[in-house]
């Protein structure tokens, strides 16, 4: 018998969130019958809509667990967890805090990957062999085997279908450029992406878009559309969805547009393109002053930071891109 009930915790980034959607997709077309819950920050919750192999998401509103009425907050919502009650719990979290997840909610067997940190692993009453040097949607996949689950041959990813919820000026053919992100050393300065779109604009007769949470540049030049701060995560699907090509840094909008399918370009100064570059092998890359093809076998060139001369030969390698196709 496999279990009806399974709670997938996995609320991380959201890339995160994206790399761990082919296990719930495995999962739902080996027992269809089976409800699948999934903890998720709510940030990223609309990653998970109209997703026929999630039965139902839960938030973990970290951010409201903060001062002293925030860890009141916190020991409630542990609490609450009991009442799941499932069959299966799979961490993919792997941390202390989603370990005291699964433990909470009250199911007897627990999966987690063998790296799992903070004294999560406690937790688990099984965990999996990890492979060094894979990337992550790899990892996680690596689950199913210890549930009678072969790896799929053809990963899914599913994204809900949505349309704009405002009026966006949009051409019939434009790119999407991403150059914002968290991570250290990974986001773009405000000169190298002028470069960008400056080289877009003497190549190529089509709409550039900027998108993102950062600071916006004053100016694009006639060609350029700044969306900066001014799009939902649901448009930021519909945009990337429609786009004819994408360049982005490492980051969850690069992980969404590859997940979607788009021509896409990922742009690594420091990060392993093995571990967490786009999860396709048709995607490009740039990493250490060159552009290639996705590689997960290939290690990483030298670090290197992404300057305004890299921007246009970036621009003017999509700007040909788009021409072929």
């Amino acid at each position: 018998m496999h279990p009806r009930s399974i709670l997938l915790i996995k609320p991380g980034s959201m890339g995160d969130v994206i790399h761990a959607l082919p296990v719930a997709s495995a999962i739902h077309a080996a027992w269809p019958d089976s409800q699948i819950t999934w903890i998720v920050d709510p940030r990223w919750s609309p990653l998970l809509k109209e997703n026929p192999a999630i039965f139902q998401t839960l938030d973990f509103p970290r951010q409201s667990f903060f001062g002293i009425t925030g860890k009141y907050r916190a020991v409630r919502w542990y609490c609450e967890l009991k009442k799941l009650k499932p069959d299966l719990v799979i961490d993919l979290q792997g941390l202390l805090r989603s370990g005291l997840m699964a433990k909470a909610s009250g199911a007897k067997e627990i999966i987690g990957l063998r790296d799992a940190r903070e004294g999560s692993a406690l937790f688990h009453t099984t965990s999996v062999d990890v492979v060094p040097n894979e990337h992550a949607v790899h990892r996680y996949l690596r689950c199913l085997r210890t549930i009678g689950i072969e790896i799929p041959e053809k990963i899914a990813f599913t994204f809900p279908n949505l349309k704009l919820s405002q009026p966006i000026d949009l051409e019939e053919k434009y790119i999407v450029i991403h150059p914002f992100a968290r991570g250290k050393k990974k986001a773009l300065d405000l000169e190298t992406v002028y470069a960008l779109f400056a080289e877009f604009a003497l190549l190529a007769n089509y709409q550039v878009i900027l998108v993102g949470m950062g600071e916006p540049p004053a100016a694009l030049g006639s060609s350029g559309l700044n969306l900066v701060g001014k799009t939902s995560l649901q448009e930021l699907i519909c945009l990337l969805r429609g786009a004819c090509f994408v360049v982005s840094v490492d980051s969850g909008p690069m992980h969404l547009a590859a997940g979607l399918g788009v021509p896409l370009l990922g742009i690594h100064t420091w990060s392993d393109p093995r571990l967490v570059g786009p999860y396709r092998e048709d995607a490009w890359i740039w990493q250490g002053g060159e552009i290639r093809r996705q590689d997960f076998q290939r290690p990483p060139l030298p670090e290197r930071k992404f300057t305004a001369d890299d921007a246009r030969q970036v621009a003017r390698f999509v700007a040909e891109q788009v021409a072929r196709a």
